[in-house]
């Protein structure tokens, strides 16, 4: 198998993630417990209802715990991936797979995010919607005509006939329209409290930006494909100039899983309490056989059919 990890961003949260694993896995129960986000996590993972858990303060290093210890227990079991990759806050815990913050650092950092994203969105008005039935450039081109009405970006390439957008509601509403002429199936509003991946999360990216200066990036142990890019760093690139981008950029989904069907990977395993990353890969590239662990009785099936191959 040649396998690569990709990891959940926010939206695959769910009220009680985790708590099995938790109880039946001391690697993710060690993750967990030494975790120390500026709140009771335990209570935020195992115990909140799901529109507080979806507080994107709350979200973030909730998730990024979770993936924490569930990459732990593959660690443990020797199994790791040739690439790592993940949807937008995702990729922190991918960077945290590669060696390039530990634990504990990938938990504080994503707390800081997600209190600074949280700020970001309170201060603006931003919605997003996912554009289904047309290709990306289609969504770009309407973009472009919507301005007209104010600030609309492309947020996230998910598949070929599956774009999102954000930015002011007046905007987006007037691309939605445009994309219903031009023959979308559906413009599907998104359940956000703002527009992230667009220039509204500037105030977040300058946040980040002075943040980073105290954080250590250790040299990553195994290739990350980066969400802005579609591809490992570029040459003379940082680590933290492609993080300070990515909060305010599209995420190119499709084009990363493209890029690692191109490298040979056969076997993708998301990690995450969803399965969304999975219908993506299957949407964009088939051939590859996909694992999802969301819970104990999910990452057994990983361990039974890849662990040894």
């Amino acid at each position: 198998m040649n396998i690569a990890f990709l990891y959940a961003g926010q939206g695959s949260q769910c009220a009680g993630m985790g708590k099995d694993l938790y109880e039946a896995e001391p690697l993710f129960r060690n993750v967990i417990d030494r975790a120390d986000p500026g709140f009771d996590l335990k209570q935020i993972m195992f115990d909140a209802d799901l529109e507080t858990l979806s507080e994107t303060q709350y979200t973030q290093p909730a998730l990024a715990a979770f993936a924490a210890g569930v990459t732990a227990i593959l660690f443990e079991n020797g199994i790791k991936p040739s690439y790592v990759a993940g949807l937008s806050l995702g990729e922190y815990s991918a960077l945290h797979a590669a060696g390039v913050f530990d634990a504990d650092t990938l938990i504080r950092l994503t707390a800081f995010r997600g209190r600074k994203m949280q700020e970001a969105a309170e201060a603006t008005d931003g919605v997003m919607s996912a554009i289904l039935g047309l290709p990306a450039e289609k969504v770009e081109e309407i973009c472009k005509k919507a301005k007209t009405a104010g600030t609309v970006e492309v947020a996230n390439y998910n598949t070929a006939v599956q774009t999102v957008i954000g930015g002011e509601r007046a905007a987006v509403e007037a691309a939605e329209a445009l994309a219903k002429e031009a023959g979308a199936k559906r413009c599907m509003r998104l359940k956000v409290s703002s527009a992230f991946h667009t220039s509204f999360m500037d105030p977040a990216s300058e946040a980040l930006q002075m943040y980073f200066r105290k954080v250590v990036f250790h040299p990553m142990q195994i290739p990350v494909i980066f969400n802005t890019v579609a591809a490992p760093l570029p040459e003379g690139e940082e680590i933290s100039q492609i993080l300070i981008r990515q909060v305010k950029s599209g995420v190119r989904m499709k084009q990363t899983i493209e890029y690692l069907a191109e490298q040979g990977i056969d076997t993708i395993i998301e990690i995450g309490p969803g399965k969304a990353l999975s219908g993506f890969v299957k949407k964009t590239a088939p051939k590859i056989k996909t694992f999802a662990i969301g819970d104990v009785e999910s990452l057994q099936v990983v361990l039974n059919e890849v662990k040894g191959k």
